[in-house]
């Protein structure tokens, strides 16, 4: 039984569900590439700021579902969200909400140069973390491959 519900699981298409903009339902496949991409740049510690963010990727995965990549690249002060033991106060709603996003699907990448100016190294992220080597060119390298930037 436990191989059928798995075998529909990995064989069965997904659905991105239908909204009022008055898009159709589209048939998502496991490996298929997302009709659309978006990326966050997140570089403030401000709470009030974070939440807003967060908000954002949550409200973008309620309407896209599966067929939305989104990745949140954290520099500068932002990137206290990704620690394990943030240097800045991330409150433990903040911390919830990143670590349930990631499951979702979420990407978070951490600045390396950020990284290197904190003295911290791969082991101070979280697991889910990802270092890029510079956040900026992240940000555009991904802006080239199609990704809508976002910034607050």
């Amino acid at each position: 039984m436990r191989r059928w519900i798995l075998l529909l699981c990995l064989c069965l298409p997904t659905v991105a569900a239908a909204q009022d903009d008055g898009g159709a339902d589209e048939l998502i496949f496991p490996g298929d590439e997302p009709a659309h991409k978006i990326v966050y740049q997140f570089n403030k510690a401000d709470e009030a700021y974070q939440k807003a963010v967060l908000f954002s990727v949550g409200a973008m995965l309620r309407k896209y579902g599966d067929n939305i990549r989104i990745v949140v690249v954290a520099i500068g002060p932002g990137i206290h969200i990704l620690a394990k033991q943030p240097k800045r106060p991330v409150p433990e709603e903040i911390r919830q909400r990143v670590s349930s996003l990631a499951q979702y699907g979420v990407e978070f990448h951490a600045c390396g140069n950020t990284m290197k100016a904190l003295k911290w190294t791969d082991d101070d992220l979280l697991p889910f973390a990802q270092r890029v080597e510079v956040g900026a060119a992240a940000l555009m390298e991904l802006q080239e491959q199609g990704y809508a930037y976002i910034s607050w």
